[in-house]
C-alpha cells in the first residue's frame, strides 16, 4: 500500500469514528463524515468543495454545515478575494463542548427546576389540607423530600454547568496543553 493510501485509510478510520458517535452531539451521521472530513482539511472550504467531496446535494449540503454551525462546531470565515462563503471546524473543542453540553444542560436544568417548584407547591397544599385523608398527606409528605433531594441535585448541576462555563472545570480537570 502507498503512502497516500496509508493516509487516507487512516483519515477515514477518523471520520468514521466521528460519523458514529456525533449522534452524542445530536447530529446525523452525514454531519460527522462533513465535520471528520472538514477536520483534515488545511484551509476553508466552500460548500461546492463540501459537495464535491462528500458527493452530496448542496441542498443537503447546507442544512448539514448549518447544523454543525448550530452545534457551533463548525465557522463562517471571511477570506480576501473570496466571494462564497468558506467554512471551517471550530479549532476548540473544549469551547464546542462547553457551548453544546451548557445550552443542552440548562435547558433540560430549567424544565427540571419549573417541574418541581409547581409540583412542591401542588404537595404543600396537599399537606396542608386537612379535609385530605393522612394516607395521602404522608404519601405527599414523602414525595416532598424526593422532590428536595431532585432539587439539590439540579442546584448541583447548575453549579456544574457554570463550572465549565467559566472554565473552573479546566482547574480539576486541566487541559493536557494547560498542564
Amino acid at each position: 500500500m502507498e503512502g497516500k493510501e496509508r493516509l487516507e485509510k487512516a483519515r477515514e478510520r477518523i471520520v468514521e469514528t466521528i460519523a458514529q458517535n456525533i449522534h452524542l452531539y445530536g447530529a446525523t451521521s452525514s454531519a460527522g463524515r462533513l465535520y471528520g472530513m472538514m477536520f483534515f482539511h488545511q484551509e476553508p472550504l466552500t460548500l461546492d468543495d463540501m459537495k464535491e467531496e462528500l458527493g452530496m446535494s448542496k441542498t443537503s449540503m447546507s442544512t448539514t454545515v448549518r447544523a454543525l454551525s448550530d452545534l457551533k462546531m463548525v465557522e463562517r470565515v471571511w477570506k480576501k478575494g473570496v466571494r462564497k462563503d468558506l467554512y471551517q471546524i471550530e479549532d476548540d473543542w473544549y469551547q464546542s463542548f462547553i457551548d453544546l453540553f451548557s445550552t443542552k444542560w440548562k435547558s433540560a436544568i430549567s424544565m427540571h427546576i419549573l417541574a418541581i417548584k409547581k409540583s412542591m407547591t401542588e404537595l404543600e397544599q396537599l399537606i396542608g389540607d386537612s379535609n385530605i385523608s393522612l394516607e395521602v398527606r404522608t404519601m405527599a409528605k414523602e414525595d416532598m423530600e424526593k422532590l428536595i433531594y431532585m432539587a439539590e441535585y439540579y442546584e448541583w448541576l447548575n453549579r456544574l454547568v457554570d463550572a465549565f462555563e467559566d472554565h473552573e472545570i479546566f482547574k480539576l480537570i486541566p487541559k493536557k496543553t494547560d498542564q
